[in-house]
């Protein structure tokens, strides 16, 4: 069976991640164990880190855990997220990241390699807009170092998927919203992460679409890998009921997942 793309049949859908992803989380998947912790995490923002935008933070989320990220525009969502994805660093408290401490005692060699098992779907899409549509999104194996012709089998693979099996060679200054959405969210998976963080994922997406990477989103979680999803969209919530964190101004006010 060949998924051609992101509008094909529910079991079309399912074929192509139970036989290209869940076998490689088999193998590699701890379940119960913490993905993310943080005790009393702090980030001040600036030269004289004397702008305080996220305070005291405290929340874990399991091995396959999915979380909701909720709160106002200037919250803290997204800063939340660059820190779970190593953009920047706490500035006090303590911090697990796949297990793993993260600290600025830590050497650069340490975060690359924990950077190596995340993947990251941001806001503005973040394409090179020279390269094309396969090379931004090889980008995170080459990374890796991975043979090039497992490369472009896994490219050719995940881009049919997501419906741009047509644009393999387009450049991505040449593409729509929706096709950068696409092509940023097949970058983020390419390399089946441990974790998952996205930032309105589903911002540039028709209706249909957005529920199918919800969908997607959901079954690879079933299968080990950690989820963290910022969004506005309240129909997506109700979609797809996952526990929630809640911030305001900083700080969190409600965690939902606390007594899973």
């Amino acid at each position: 069976m060949l998924c051609l793309s992101i509008d094909t049949s529910p079991a079309c859908r399912l074929h192509y991640i139970h036989a290209t992803i869940a076998p490689l989380y088999a193998t590699s998947v701890l379940y119960g164990s913490s993905m993310i912790r943080l005790e009393n995490v702090s980030w001040r923002r600036g030269k004289k880190q004397n702008a305080l935008v996220l305070s005291d933070l405290s929340f874990s989320i399991p091995q396959g855990g999915f979380r909701w990220l909720l709160g106002p525009s200037g919250a803290g969502k997204s800063s939340l997220l660059s820190l779970l994805h190593l953009e920047t660093l706490p500035t006090q408290g303590r911090m697990l990241l796949l297990g793993k401490p993260v600290s600025k005692a830590e050497k650069r060699a340490h975060f690359v390699r924990l950077r190596q098992r995340i993947g990251m779907v941001h806001q503005d899409y973040k394409l090179i807009p020279g390269l094309s549509v396969a090379d931004n999104v090889a980008l995170p194996l080459r990374l890796q170092k991975r043979p090039e012709d497992e490369i472009q089998d896994e490219i050719q693979a995940i881009l049919k998927w997501v419906g741009l099996g047509e644009r393999l060679h387009a450049p991505a200054s040449s593409l729509s919203g929706g096709e950068q959405q696409r092509t940023a969210i097949a970058r983020a998976i390419i390399h089946r992460p441990g974790l998952i963080l996205a930032d309105e994922p589903t911002n540039a997406l028709e209706e249909s679409q957005a529920h199918r990477l919800l969908d997607m989103f959901a079954e690879l979680s079933d299968m080990g890998t950690t989820m963290v999803v910022a969004t506005h969209n309240e129909a997506l919530i109700r979609r797809l009921q996952r526990p929630a964190l809640y911030l305001e101004r900083g700080r969190l006010v409600q965690d939902e997942g606390a007594d899973i």
